[in-house]
C-alpha cells in the first residue's frame, strides 16, 4: 500500500517501514505531540499529509529505547481501533 513493509494488528496497521523511516500510525488525538517529537515529520507519501500518521527517521529510532516507544505507540493505536475481519 505505501511501498514499504506494514505491520498490522487484528487487520489495522500500526507501523511500517518504508525507506529508512520508521511509519507510525499515531492516530490523530497524538498527532500533533508526535509532530513536536525530533527526528519526525508528517506523513506525505502522497503528497498531502496523512493526519495521524508520521515518519519517524533513523535517528529517532536508532537505539532499542527508540524503537519501543514508536513500536508502542503504533501499537497502542491499532489496539485501539476495532478488528477488521
Amino acid at each position: 500500500m505505501f511501498g514499504g513493509l506494514a505491520f498490522m494488528l487484528d487487520g489495522n496497521m500500526a507501523c511500517g517501514v518504508v525507506g529508512a523511516d520508521l511509519m507510525v500510525r499515531v492516530g490523530p488525538d497524538a498527532y500533533d505531540e508526535a509532530l513536536s517529537r525530533p527526528n519526525v515529520r508528517l506523513m506525505d507519501f502522497t503528497h498531502r499529509p496523512a493526519r495521524g500518521m508520521v515518519y519517524v527517521e533513523s535517528a529517532g529510532v536508532s537505539d532499542q529505547a527508540g524503537l519501543a516507544d514508536w513500536v508502542g505507540r503504533g501499537t497502542r493505536f491499532a489496539r485501539s481501533l476495532p478488528p477488521k475481519s
